[in-house]
């Protein structure tokens, strides 16, 4: 298994852990369901989804505006997640090498290791994306 399907299926994993209901939760040794988020967890999950949604900039937009300060961050699931996001909205390529760009130029050279991998998953997200691959919808963000 590759790292993209390996980061979709532990995202989906850990967010019906993290949001779901008691049955996707899980119980605890003794019976009783595990906790999972709170409504302060469950309203910024849902701040999250709410800010990437079209409005005067479109959400592509601001897929490609997350993935440049995720890697300034250096944060490998968080680009990896942008990078599936721009996948899915049709970003092209070049719209991402451009955005690598950016992000190479604000974060400097630190930020090499981090578009590596990032490249690394791009070209696994198209392989998957186009061979209709898709992760569990039920709770869709945070990165």
């Amino acid at each position: 298994m590759g790292r993209y399907e390996q980061f979709q299926q532990y995202r989906s994993r850990m967010n019906c852990r993290i949001l779901g209901d008691d049955a996707e939760r899980g119980t605890r040794a003794d019976g009783s369901p595990r906790p999972g988020g709170t409504l302060v967890t469950r309203r910024f999950f849902a701040l999250d989804h709410k800010t990437y949604e079209d409005g005067a900039l479109p959400a592509r937009t601001k897929e490609l505006l997350g993935l440049v300060a995720s890697m300034v961050l250096r944060c490998d699931d968080c680009i990896a997640y942008h990078i599936d996001q721009c996948v899915k909205a049709g970003i092209s390529d070049e719209e991402l090498w451009e955005a690598f760009d950016v992000a190479l130029i604000v974060g400097g050279s630190i930020v090499i290791p981090h578009l590596r991998r990032g490249v690394e998953f791009l070209d696994e997200a198209r392989a998957a994306v186009g061979s209709g691959s898709t992760p569990c919808p039920a709770h869709p963000r945070p990165s």
